[in-house]
């Protein structure tokens, strides 16, 4: 039987998946490349994996709710990632549906979810 550390973490990994791909969408409103992306995550709280947000941006471009160019202008091409119009809309449904949920969260985690 696993110990309730172990327990936890798994738990906390499960309610992160969903958070990553709103505060990914969140925060491409102006474009950014993956590093720079984990980079300003990181610095917000979130802390991101590689191997976890690459595969997610090209999902998400794929969904059609991110646009991506590339710059090779620099000595490293980049792929620059930005929210597309559909994404915008996605991101608003989102927005809201996550509020509604703290709120709810709220309520029953300060026990106001009386009979």
């Amino acid at each position: 039987m696993a110990d309730t550390g172990e327990h936890v973490e798994q738990l906390r990994l499960e309610l992160r998946r969903g958070i990553v791909v709103l505060a990914v969408l969140s925060l491409l409103d102006s474009a950014s490349y993956g590093y720079n992306l984990i980079q300003r995550l990181a610095a917000l709280g979130l802390d991101i994996e590689e191997g976890t947000l690459y595969p997610l941006l090209r999902r998400l471009e794929k969904q059609g709710l991110l646009q991506s160019e590339w710059d090779t202008t620099e000595s490293r091409p980049r792929k620059y990632y930005r929210i597309s119009t559909a994404g915008l809309d996605v991101l608003t449904a989102l927005r809201t549906e996550w509020q509604e949920t703290v709120t709810v969260m709220r309520r029953i985690l300060e026990g106001e979810h009386h009979e």
